[in-house]
């Protein structure tokens, strides 16, 4: 494996997955969370899903897609952002002498990397890292791939707390449970459409 090719290889990897990613769902869940979180758990929580992720796409392929049912996942997956979605429409204005930095960090960083790890599992860019793994350099892949999703991570991140400067923080949460109703409801139609194959 030469330097030219690992190079090439990683940076088309992330391009790739770079552009199929902005505006999807794990950007949104990061968005919505940021929003209402500290950044730093929301940012760790992602970039450790997406390394456990990508590096089971790599090891397993297409296996790994195989062992649980996608009707299942989705099912899962329509549940969790339902949930998460009437949360946030719940939560009222904290009160002045509230710090809302005190949520636990660690809440924050588990609740992100599960719920980002169930929502893209056999997601179109885990597929798509199965399949360039299958026939290019894997550790390029893994990297490009990786690199490629904290990218859009992070800017979902700097979405979300840029919006939390400009934006009441009750109507953040309002906008961020109604992102992930309408998740929820997508994932549902998904799960819907896999009862009729």
């Amino acid at each position: 494996m030469s330097w030219p090719e690992l190079l090439t290889t990683t940076g088309s990897s992330y391009l790739l997955i770079f552009a199929a990613e902005i505006g999807d769902k794990s950007q949104l869940v990061c968005m919505a969370l940021a929003a209402r979180y500290r950044a730093w758990p929301v940012m760790i929580g992602s970039t450790l899903a997406f390394i456990i992720l990508n590096t089971l796409a790599v090891i397993f392929g297409v296996a790994i897609a195989s062992f649980i049912p996608e009707l299942l996942l989705s099912i899962l997956v329509a549940l969790l952002f339902l949930v998460f979605g009437i949360h946030a429409l719940r939560i009222e204005e904290p009160a002045e002498d509230e710090d809302p930095e005190i949520k636990s960090s660690q809440n924050i960083l588990l609740a992100t990397m599960l719920l980002i790890t169930v929502a893209e599992f056999g997601d179109k860019t885990q597929l798509a890292v199965v399949a360039l793994s299958s026939t290019s350099l894997p550790v390029a892949i893994w990297l490009g791939s990786t690199l490629a999703l904290i990218t859009t991570s992070a800017l979902g991140v700097w979405a979300g707390r840029t919006l939390l400067q400009r934006i009441p923080i009750t109507i953040l949460h309002r906008i961020s449970g109604v992102i992930f109703i309408l998740l929820a409801l997508f994932a549902a139609y998904t799960s819907y459409g896999y009862l009729n194959r």
